[in-house]
């Protein structure tokens, strides 16, 4: 399996669990579509990430 599938599969699996999208119509998408899919879920992603940051940062202030 190469990257792109991989890279694939992680979006159908986000596309799917948070977003309530079955791969086969996330895959079905026309193309522009689907880059804006998957750059909505790297910024959520991103988002989420610098939350958790903040999270464990303020938790450890708190100690």
């Amino acid at each position: 399996m190469d990257a792109d599938a991989d890279g694939e599969a992680v979006y159908a699996h986000y596309a799917l669990h948070r977003l309530k999208i079955l791969p086969s119509t996330l895959v079905a998408l026309p193309l522009r579509e689907r880059a804006f899919i998957y750059a909505s879920i790297d910024l959520q992603i991103e988002k989420e990430k610098k939350e958790a940051q903040k999270a464990k940062q303020k938790s450890k202030k708190g100690r």
